[in-house]
């Protein structure tokens, strides 16, 4: 039976958190300042495969895709900007030799965008619409949000509350108004549409996910306005809602 009361977790982030907008190339995009909706789910659908099974996780997949999230984000985030080499094929399509060695490859090195976020304090994440002692199971053993390397650690048992003050919907629909920051800054994050399947989710499968359909757009306003920043650097603080 699903509760229609809050489960609450608390992560800490042990890394560097990164993840691009869904709309972002792979050579440039700044990273988002906290992990989506879509993310979040498919974390929890990860932890679920690899401990339950495909079969199981398949019978989860539209609870888990139905969540309503909410969220309080760290007190503190701080975005490092950089530029990385990284390997990306020919434009050609064809082996060349980059590095003078007589070797021929089919990838040359150029220079990316990237953006690296470091966070004080802890992630919140509030949780409806799936039964407490499942979603509980595999909130326990989610260890990264985004793109792998962005480490987390749920710091205690999460509990349920009927309350979510001070947090912030993430699944709400473009339509739909709610009251935000008025320093607030808007971000586009992703999240799972109804229409997406459990074949759609399974990177296996080969069935693609389409942008604004099966993956929908959330425009949100997050709790965090920008109070230092240089070439190197942004520093933005919690506003408290």
């Amino acid at each position: 039976m699903k509760n229609q009361t809050w489960l609450l977790a608390k992560f800490k982030s042990t890394n560097f958190f990164s993840l691009k907008p869904a709309y972002a190339t792979s050579s440039g995009g700044k990273s988002l300042l906290i992990p989506t909706p879509f993310a979040i789910k498919m974390a929890l659908l990860d932890v679920a495969l690899r401990t339950l099974g495909e079969q199981q996780g398949e019978i989860l997949f539209p609870e888990i895709r139905s969540l309503q999230i909410a969220i309080r984000p760290p007190e503190l985030a701080m975005v490092n900007n950089t530029f990385i080499k990284i390997l990306r094929p020919h434009h050609s399509n064809q082996l060349k030799d980059v590095n003078g060695t007589g070797l021929l490859t089919s990838m040359g090195n150029t220079i990316a965008f990237r953006e690296y976020v470091s966070f004080t304090g802890e992630l919140e994440l509030a949780f409806q619409g799936m039964a407490v002692e499942s979603l509980s199971a595999l909130l326990c053993q989610v260890n990264y949000f985004g793109k792998r390397g962005g480490f987390v650690q749920l710091q205690d048992v999460p509990q349920e509350t009927l309350q979510t003050p001070n947090y912030t919907l993430l699944t709400t629909p473009t339509q739909v108004s709610q009251e935000f920051p008025l320093h607030g800054l808007l971000q586009m994050l992703d999240d799972c549409g109804d229409a997406m399947t459990f074949e759609q989710a399974n990177i296996y499968s080969g069935k693609k996910i389409t942008l604004g359909k099966e993956r929908v757009l959330r425009h949100v306003v997050l709790p965090y306005q920008l109070v230092q920043s240089s070439k190197g650097f942004s520093l933005y603080r919690r506003i408290e809602v």
